[in-house]
């Protein structure tokens, strides 16, 4: 009776009143204590992870980088296994052929760059003649800085260089250490050998079928996509080399062979690797050109066949199950870069392969209908 009368009461206030005690019920969510708590201790644990990987980068940089081209080498393992190759020799015929094929391309670009160097003052000068049509725009840009009370010190020259100091430390940064290297090969051909039995061993740390069954399947699908995304990317690259070496054969730069396989091979690295190469292409074009329109034509054929290979080449090949995020590629990028230098922008995209293959497993998304973003 209660109850009942509760109800008429209930359907005997205003309809005001009503409205009003519903909006006091649907209170906004308190965030808890136990929360925040558990957000800062994440948020803690992976900062302490990051100065891990930056401190101690001469170790996982050698280390990660084998880890990842092991496990996209390992496909090719495992097809040799079937022709009745045992797994260590296989692993050693593949390391073999992948520093054979980077060495090749390594010395192609390299009697270019070698060249080039020993010219340097030449091609200076030779580079001021032609840009002489920007003496205007940088003595204007100089008048507007004597406006503000920046004067230019006496004797500077309206179009400056960088000087050559900058190339020692350059090479010392790029270049790994005898260490790192020997640590990148010994990690990555034990990797492949032993690839099989480190899978077996990681599924069968955990206790359950179910936890079984999806540490496989992220395994699997790690393995799939990061060993597709190797062969996609190479033969596209290979594919951009060539159409590279083509351009610069046909429009008279010299080495073309070079230039093409130092297109191929900055490829690799994502956004970067494309605008260095289109500025290497326009200064050598400068360069050995009579005139600045002729020697821009190669970087422009450049710039064309890039666009085209980015925007529907390697989507189409690729396929929407690897198409990355553009804004994730390049955040991921940033990142790595920062981290680890050169060979961090080289991992960034395979690492994103790998942080999307764990989230699609760990945190499926539900199948619930979404209003319209």
């Amino acid at each position: 009776m209660s109850g009942v009368r509760r109800e008429v009461r209930d359907q005997s206030k205003p309809v005001a009143e009503q409205s009003v005690d519903r909006r006091s019920d649907e209170r906004p969510p308190v965030i808890r204590r136990s929360e925040v708590v558990s957000f800062s201790l994440v948020t803690l644990l992976v900062i302490a992870i990051i100065a891990v990987l930056y401190v101690a980068r001469a170790f996982f940089l050698p280390t990660v980088t084998a880890l990842v081209i092991g496990t996209m080498l390992s496909p090719a393992a495992k097809f040799l296994e079937r022709y009745g190759i045992p797994r260590p020799v296989s692993a050693v015929l593949i390391v073999a052929a992948t520093f054979g094929c980077f060495a090749f391309m390594i010395a192609l670009v390299s009697t270019s760059v070698m060249e080039w160097t020993t010219h340097l003052p030449e091609l200076g000068t030779q580079l001021k003649a032609k840009l002489h049509i920007f003496d205007r725009p940088i003595a204007l840009w100089h008048q507007l800085q004597d406006l503000f009370g920046a004067t230019p010190a006496p004797g500077d020259s309206p179009l400056k260089f960088p000087k050559i100091e900058w190339i020692e430390p350059t090479v010392q940064f790029l270049s790994p250490t005898f260490t790192q290297i020997l640590l990148f090969f010994a990690v990555l051909v034990l990797f492949i050998a032993s690839w099989p039995d480190l899978r077996r061993a990681l599924v069968l740390t955990f206790a359950h079928h179910e936890s079984r069954l999806r540490a496989l399947r992220i395994l699997n699908a790690i393995e799939s996509n990061l060993g597709g995304y190797l062969l996609t990317v190479t033969m596209i690259n290979m594919g951009l080399g060539t159409a590279t070496g083509v351009i610069c054969a046909v429009t008279g730069m010299p080495n073309p062979a070079g230039l093409g396989a130092m297109a191929a091979t900055l490829n690799y690295i994502p956004i970067i690797g494309p605008v260095v190469t289109f500025v290497i292409l326009a200064i050598v074009g400068i360069v050995t050109s009579p005139t600045l329109s002729s020697g821009l034509v190669a970087a422009a054929g450049f710039a064309a066949v890039a666009f085209i290979e980015g925007h529907f080449v390697t989507p189409a090949i690729i396929g929407r199950r690897l198409a990355l995020n553009a804004l994730a590629v390049f955040i991921a990028l940033a990142f790595w870069t920062w981290l680890w230098g050169p060979m961090g922008a080289f991992l960034s995209s395979p690492l994103l392969i790998v942080g999307l293959v764990l989230r699609e497993h760990l945190m499926p998304v539900k199948d619930s209908q979404l209003p319209d973003l």
